[in-house]
């Protein structure tokens, strides 16, 4: 994993808001969602569970399975926030994400997206208390752990 630079006051910064928002991660996790489905409609097509293929993006925040996979995914942002001194501790963890997302139909160009709503939640659940610096901060995370994922997207194209 290439390493994210990231400064001290960065990362308490990230510590800081993650803490807030960790506080009540389903629901920011939702709003995160909620955002992602807004700005990319088309990805609700991606996510079945028990051949259930979902309609509309309320269906699918509606799901217990899909409930499961905001946990996970808000799980893993705790992770990277939990070792933001050894972030290279996930390469190996990210790659096989990045894969998996490509395997399911995933494109990269939606990570960026992601990222986008996990600002957005971010903002929604910290109001003022999400400074500029802190966007930084998470921007500069999350595109590390993006470009590491893409890798393994890239893996998984290849591979196919």
């Amino acid at each position: 994993m290439e390493s994210v630079d990231l400064s001290q006051t960065e990362k308490e910064l990230i510590r800081e808001s993650w803490a807030t928002v960790n506080q009540d991660p389903q629901h920011h996790g939702i709003v995160l969602f909620t955002r992602l489905f807004d700005l990319e409609p088309d990805l609700v097509k991606l996510f079945q569970y028990n051949s259930t293929q979902f309609c509309s993006a309320e269906d699918c925040l509606a799901s217990p399975d899909f409930l499961q996979h905001v946990r996970k995914v808000m799980l893993v942002i705790d992770t990277a926030v939990n070792t933001l001194e050894n972030l290279p501790s996930l390469q190996e963890y990210l790659i096989g994400l990045g894969k998996k997302h490509q395997a399911i139909g995933v494109k990269t160009e939606s990570f960026i997206t992601v990222g986008e709503s996990l600002l957005y939640a971010l903002d929604k659940g910290l109001g003022p208390a999400f400074s500029t610096h802190s966007r930084e901060a998470w921007t500069k995370l999350y595109s590390g752990l993006v470009k590491t994922m893409s890798c393994g997207w890239q893996e998984g194209k290849e591979g196919e």
